[in-house]
């Protein structure tokens, strides 16, 4: 009998996780701002203007997020549901920081079982 197959790991300092934070990062900071901007322009809004180069900046920066989340969750072979559920993020304003906090905990987490836990930081000198 064979051994199951391990949990692929990625560690959080590879390109592919750096990659997928700093598009959530940017994804959520320019739908944030687009609905403020559109929020406080309500009745008049129509589209045009900083409000409408932020909303067409997103949907941009939202195909490049997508492409680098699925790539991530290629590389960790995440069930659909949560591939999905993290793709989705990014098109809930400020929901994509919480998934890349989640993201990068649950990272972090598998590393540090993979490795064991860090040795205790030394003293500091008297």
């Amino acid at each position: 009998m064979t051994a199951p197959a391990a949990e692929p790991t990625v560690a959080t300092s590879s390109g592919v996780v750096i990659r997928y934070r700093v598009m959530a990062y940017v994804t959520g900071v320019v739908l944030a701002t687009s609905c403020l901007v559109a929020l406080s322009f309500w009745p008049w809004y129509v589209g045009e203007g900083a409000a409408g180069v932020l909303w067409t900046a997103h949907g941009y920066l939202y195909l490049v997020y997508v492409a680098v989340a699925f790539h991530l969750a290629y590389r960790l072979r995440w069930k659909p549901v949560r591939t999905v559920l993290v793709l989705l993020a990014g098109t809930i304003p400020l929901m994509s920081f919480v998934a890349e906090r989640r993201v990068t905990a649950d990272l972090r987490r598998q590393e540090e079982q993979a490795t064991g836990p860090a040795p205790p930081a030394p003293a500091p000198p008297a």
